[in-house]
């Protein structure tokens, strides 16, 4: 099987990011009343370490709680997003491709449906923004992956991040991605 990072290599530029800003146009209020929480959390976030990463994700995604429907709307922001899915990879995607991504799961789901592919991702839950679990980042890919398929191998891995070293560590062979251009991995 081949795996993928998501945002930045098969998805540009950053799923939440864009997911963020789409909330943000159609429900202004809800969405700016995190700002503030978040900044605090993203200054300890720049100080502190990639511990405070999950909080940071919570922070910006509290605003769930906030709007009527949160799966609907990412089924409504893929609508109007899913053409930014890199053209590379739709010509070379398979049917037993899986993504693996620091994403919140539900945010993602609608675009790998579409694309007909698997998914490991952050598990988030859509009505709270809360983390259930761990942050699907750097080493808990591996650990994630490892317990979903145990045994499988990983014949080609994708990034746009060195982050993702363990993952493709795991791999035959890796290329890290940056825009169009895919190099092997350093």
């Amino acid at each position: 099987m081949n795996v993928y990072d998501f945002d930045g290599t098969v998805f540009h530029p950053d799923s939440s990011y864009c997911f963020f800003l789409f909330c943000l146009r159609r429900w202004p209020r809800a969405v700016l009343k995190v700002i503030p929480p978040s900044l605090i959390q993203m200054i300890r976030y720049l100080h502190g370490g990639k511990e405070d990463a999950q909080k940071l994700k919570e922070a910006l995604f509290s605003f769930l709680n906030r709007i009527e429907d949160p799966e609907t709307a990412a089924e409504a922001f893929w609508e109007l997003s899913f053409d930014r899915i890199e053209s590379w990879y739709l010509q070379q995607k398979r049917s037993d491709d899986l993504v693996i991504s620091a994403s919140p799961e539900f945010l993602l789901t609608p675009a790998v449906r579409r694309l007909g592919v698997r998914l490991i991702a952050t598990p988030m839950n859509p009505y709270t923004g809360r983390i259930e679990g761990k942050n699907c980042h750097d080493r808990e890919k591996c650990r994630r992956f490892l317990e979903a398929y145990p045994g499988e191998k990983v014949e080609e891995f994708y990034s746009d991040s060195l982050s993702d070293t363990p993952m493709a560590e795991l791999a035959e062979k890796a290329f890290l991605v940056k825009g169009p251009e895919i190099q092997p991995w350093p």
